[in-house]
């Protein structure tokens, strides 16, 4: 560690080390998106996000060693991926899951930001901010030039401002607002994205029980598509009809499964996040039921996907404290 610099906060390890394992990741999926994808605008979209996984690899990197911190082990070309398998994607699922996941890096960095303390860790999170907001910025473009850009539903102009006058505009009676609508169509779009991975994931893999546990994933995200999708319909509101992202027919794995167990974990954390926020920003009583019990089946979801990970010895451990109680036992057995 630099002289006279301070040491890292909790909240600061955890970031990196966070960080780390989910650019590791990218750099290994992306580096297979570049193997095959065909289409030159969607190609400089997938280059410039390898680039951009593989240039925080390297600074965060850097921070491990300069704090003489263990690097974490994350996923790496030798073992997670397989660049000569089939391709598994459409490009335009290379498009849509990179503008997806940029949503869920501009959530990630600038929560990064808010906690932390030592300047060239917020910087660093500041410039991935930036950098993450262009990313989204490029592939929604060319998701727009391709007619692939969902859009939210649009709804009538206000005309005038009001005010809440009765506890019914709390009830399940009540038409949607513009808040509650776009969080509706937000959670849509990210079961989507989760469903479709988990049936390529499904797809690969070798193992009975993973397999299982993939298509119970791809289960749980369509019955949650089709409840938000119900809830729009109930009330005269079109459902977004994003195009079809697919996938192929290939069953050759191009990812373990270990980084594929950890990804899936990843989107279902996110869906959480996603649902808690959800939940607090709508106001009527039936879609905050919904978000909280959903939310309980996601949970239970990545609970088994937890033990299935940890039977592999796939899980690796975050930094942590030291356990004092355990340490005042050895102590005690060596006297």
């Amino acid at each position: 560690m630099t002289e006279n610099r301070a040491q890292l906060t909790s909240s600061e390890i955890a970031s990196i080390w966070t960080s780390y394992m989910q650019d590791s990741m990218s750099k290994c999926v992306l580096d297979y998106f570049l193997k095959h994808v065909e289409d030159e605008a969607i190609r400089s979209v997938v280059q410039f996000s390898y680039d951009l996984s593989s240039s925080h690899i390297e600074k965060l990197t850097t921070i491990f060693q300069e704090e003489q911190i263990p690097t974490p082990t994350g996923f790496t070309y030798d073992n997670d991926v397989n660049l000569n398998a089939p391709r598994m994607y459409t490009d335009l699922f290379m498009l849509t899951y990179i503008n997806h996941m940029a949503k869920i890096g501009l959530l990630g960095y600038s929560g990064f930001v808010s906690i932390s303390a030592r300047d060239d860790i917020r910087n660093y999170y500041r410039e991935g901010l930036n950098e993450t907001s262009e990313l989204f910025e490029k592939s929604s473009k060319v998701a727009l030039s391709k007619g692939v850009f969902t859009r939210a539903p649009y709804i009538p102009y206000p005309t005038k401002t009001n005010y809440i006058d009765t506890k019914k505009y709390l009830s399940s009676g009540r038409p949607l607002n513009a808040v509650e609508i776009s969080h509706l169509f937000l959670n849509i779009q990210t079961n989507l994205i989760g469903s479709k991975l988990a049936i390529s994931f499904a797809q690969g893999t070798p193992r009975d029980n993973i397999r299982k546990w993939m298509l119970r994933g791809r289960d749980i995200s369509q019955k949650h598509m089709q409840i938000f999708t119900k809830t729009l319909i109930d009330n005269d509101i079109q459902a977004p009809c994003p195009s079809d992202v697919s996938i192929t027919d290939s069953t050759t794995p191009p990812f373990s499964d270990k980084l594929n167990m950890f990804h899936m974990s990843f989107m279902s954390a996110a869906g959480t996040g996603n649902y808690a926020t959800a939940a607090a920003a709508s106001q009527r009583s039936d879609l905050i039921v919904n978000y909280e019990r959903l939310s309980l089946e996601i949970a239970q979801y990545a609970k088994d996907g937890a033990d299935i990970v940890i039977s592999n010895a796939w899980l690796e451990q975050p930094p942590g404290t030291i356990d004092k109680e355990q340490l005042t036992k050895k102590k005690d057995t060596m006297e």
